[in-house]
């Protein structure tokens, strides 16, 4: 007769749990893998589009007209220039002010825009052509998700661009913020002001030569 211990059915066997993954590592791992495979859908296809524009003959006239009479200060409409979102905002002063704000160039990455993400007839404090008015190319420069524009209100007169995907951050002119992900500011593409109420977006009159597919994103 043996005096061999056995474990009680109310007994765990840790050689089990130490080699058996439990339920919650599974989902962990496969929420990781969902997250990692969605950053990346969203990022290829714009990469890959502005790769593309180099040396492709788009044909016909690549350029948008933009009706932006109805655009009240403080807010943005959203246009589509090559298949990419383009973000045009009517800023308010509280808005201008933000952008020359004591203290707030040494919290971004370029502030005075160095780095080519924009022509050079926007390569000034406000990044556009003339102040009140802006556009941005609204993908964010650390992998390609469209951030969302959070308008000024009652709590922040200023308003500003958050990434929901990675905590990226950026001002009302595109500027990036040191703390978060992204790179590089978010790309000014080339704007000519056609009259106080309309705009052509894909030709600069101050920089002709400009071509988007030369910018630091790529």
């Amino acid at each position: 007769m043996t005096n061999e211990s056995r474990p009680s059915s109310g007994q765990t066997n840790s050689t089990d749990i130490e080699t058996q993954p439990t339920r919650r590592d599974v989902l962990a791992k496969t929420t990781l893998g969902m997250g990692c495979a969605g950053a990346c859908a969203l990022a290829y296809p714009f990469l890959d589009s502005l790769n593309g524009t180099r040396g492709e003959d788009l044909g016909g006239d690549d350029t948008v007209d933009v009706d932006i009479s109805t655009l009240h200060p403080g807010q943005q409409m959203v246009v589509t220039w090559r298949g990419w979102p383009v973000f045009v905002q009517r800023r308010t002063s509280d808005m201008l002010a933000s952008l020359q704000a004591p203290g707030v160039t040494q919290r971004l990455r370029d502030p005075e825009s160095k780095i080519m993400q924009q022509p050079k007839d926007a390569t000034n404090w406000h990044r556009s052509i003339t102040p009140e008015i802006g556009v941005l190319v609204g993908i964010c420069t650390h992998l390609g998700c469209v951030p969302n524009f959070n308008a000024p209100n009652a709590a922040d007169h200023a308003g500003n661009y958050a990434c929901p995907c990675h905590g990226s951050q950026f001002d009302v002119a595109g500027r990036a913020y040191k703390e978060a992900p992204a790179p590089y500011n978010l790309p000014v593409p080339p704007v000519t002001m056609l009259s106080e109420t309309k705009l052509k977006i894909g030709v600069s009159k101050g920089d002709p030569g400009f071509d988007i597919a030369n910018i630091q994103q790529i």
